[in-house]
């Protein structure tokens, strides 16, 4: 049986308003992804995941779908669409889409007909329509708090002015939870997935898999931030098994994979989705939630063997994304300052805000970015993560656009820190993200450091940040062959701060710490490191690969 291909590929995410801009708009498009490719290809990448394309009113940009079977015009059309998977598929690479089930966007049709049917219509049914608490129903139905600050309710004005019922929506107003309980919504999603299948694409990146369904009395959830009644239901599993089954109906001539974006309480939770009629992948958060510690990373991947590796998944492996802070940032904070109590504790971990030491985070991302290729399973990179990029913090406020931003009172700077457009030259005023002589600005402001860390320039660098992540996924295809799914730890006595390991004939070993570490001979010559190898001695905060073969 042959080996299916997501089982260790390295997926590389899209963020299409920010990765490359071609009909001079200052919003990133296909097009403008389509001339990119062969940079992708060249990086050493196996696939690409696209953030959502579809059309939109932007209010948490792309994420409030209005059209699950159309593309955003801002980005293109089905043929653009058409076209790019052509082309990645021409140069071998992979096309996930990123599908958003928990819920729509205000302005679908559904949402539309709901609020013109009125209260107890079956138009209403397909969303958490309830009537408020208090003498006139002008209290929310429960206390459910937004993942995005505020509460999870909004009332609606009828349809002859009077106020009326409240909607769910865990994230913007703009965005309305389905009721999954509803059979329209599951046949709509059955459409949806064969729609895109049927055109080419290979799988799909799920939003909030561990949401849709909701517990049935809606009751007050009185615990911590993360609602039991409102994520982690059992019927969820359904809705995997059910696609699972679809995405088969393709084989053999096709293997699709589906990747959930599963916060769970555990990794033990995690590992249930993963079961084999269910999802073939789930990315694993837990090791981007540690802090810069060895024996903080090495606990996390353990549990990572023990759960996941034990239901036959692999793991899906990611150190950044779309919504938390570059690695640049996150790893470079020496003096984290604290959130207000309101705020989701789980922010100040990836979205922390203090003091940064850039090029210390910059030493620690290229040995973790190294660390990540190594491990058995299927890494996802994040745009601009190969280039070293940190987090732009400074984004000034009237700029910003992350309804975070926004529905916290300005509490949580939000995510547009690392939207901001890639910088492919170091001219301004757009840094090569759009073309010569545009004259829209990007949709969020570039800084002028990003400069030095153009493409361009990192390309003609043997020893950027770009060089070496080209470097490490090009010897990752041989040094790290996909079979071999094991490592074993190795003991490096009296460095508490250092891990190493082997996988195959190659050894991995990273030093957290700040003093050297004399490499031992046994473990054969470097194949690749992430700062110089000097003397024999590996520098604090830096990766590196070696084979004794």
């Amino acid at each position: 049986m042959t080996r299916p291909w997501w089982r260790d590929a390295v997926i590389y995410q899209v963020y299409l308003r920010s990765f490359a801009d071609a009909s001079g708009d200052g919003i990133g498009d296909l097009a403008g992804l389509r001339s990119r490719l062969d940079y992708l290809t060249e990086l050493g990448v196996d696939g690409i995941w696209l953030n959502p394309c579809y059309p939109s009113p932007q209010k948490d940009h792309g994420y409030d779908v209005a059209d699950y079977t159309g593309i955003e015009p801002d980005y293109g059309d089905l043929k653009a669409f058409d076209a790019f998977v052509s082309d990645a598929h021409a140069r071998g690479l992979k096309v996930l889409m990123d599908l958003v089930p928990n819920h729509c966007s205000s302005a679908h049709p559904w949402f539309q007909a709901a609020l013109a049917a009125g209260p107890g219509s079956p138009e209403r049914d397909r969303f958490l329509f309830r009537d408020g608490r208090g003498a006139d129903g002008e209290l929310p139905p429960n206390n459910w708090r937004g993942q995005f600050g505020g509460s999870a309710w909004t009332r609606v004005t009828e349809q002859d002015g009077s106020p009326g019922q409240w909607y769910l929506h865990f994230f913007d107003a703009g965005q309305p939870d389905f009721n999954w309980r509803h059979p329209d919504v599951i046949t709509m999603f059955d459409d949806v997935l064969r729609f895109w299948f049927d055109r080419g694409v290979d799988g799909f990146r799920i939003d909030v898999a561990h949401g849709l369904y909701k517990h049935t009395d809606l009751p007050d959830w009185d615990g911590d931030h993360f609602n039991a009644h409102a994520w982690n239901q059992p019927e969820v599993h359904d809705v995997y098994r059910r696609w699972r089954r679809i995405a088969t109906e393709y084989a053999p001539d096709r293997e699709l994979t589906f990747v959930g974006e599963v916060w769970a309480p555990t990794v033990t939770d995690l590992a249930a989705y993963l079961r084999p009629d269910e999802l073939p992948q789930a990315f694993y958060f837990d090791l981007l939630m540690q802090p810069w510690d060895a024996a903080l990373f090495r606990s996390s991947i353990d549990r990572a063997f023990a759960e996941i590796g034990s239901t036959g998944a692999t793991i899906t492996w990611t150190l950044a994304n779309h919504d938390v802070h570059r690695a640049v940032t996150r790893y470079g904070m020496v003096t984290p300052e604290a959130y207000h109590a309101s705020v989701d504790p789980t922010v100040a971990v990836v979205r922390p805000r203090g003091q940064v030491d850039v090029s210390l985070g910059e030493r620690r991302a290229r040995a973790a970015a190294m660390l990540l290729l190594a491990l058995p399973g299927s890494p996802f990179l994040y745009q601009g993560e190969e280039l070293g990029l940190p987090e732009v913090l400074d984004l000034p406020d009237h700029a910003r656009q992350d309804p975070t931003w926004f529905r916290s009172e300005q509490l949580d700077p939000g995510r547009d820190g690392c939207r901001v457009p890639l910088p492919w030259t170091p001219q301004p005023p757009n840094h090569g993200f759009s073309p010569p002589g545009t004259r829209a600005q990007p949709w969020l402001p570039q800084p002028e450091w990003f400069a030095k860390y153009a493409v361009c320039e990192q390309l003609q660098d043997a020893t950027s940040t770009l060089s070496l992540h080209r470097a490490a996924l090009r010897l990752r295809r041989t040094a790290f062959p996909g079979e071999a799914e094991t490592l074993v730890w190795l003991d490096v006595p009296g460095r508490d701060d250092v891990l190493a390991f082997r996988r195959g004939e190659v050894t991995c070993v990273v030093v957290f710490g700040d003093a050297p570490l004399p490499l031992p001979a046994e473990w054969g010559a470097v194949l690749l490191s992430s700062a110089p190898v000097e003397a024999g001695q590996l520098p604090g905060n830096a990766t590196a690969w070696l084979s004794a073969s």
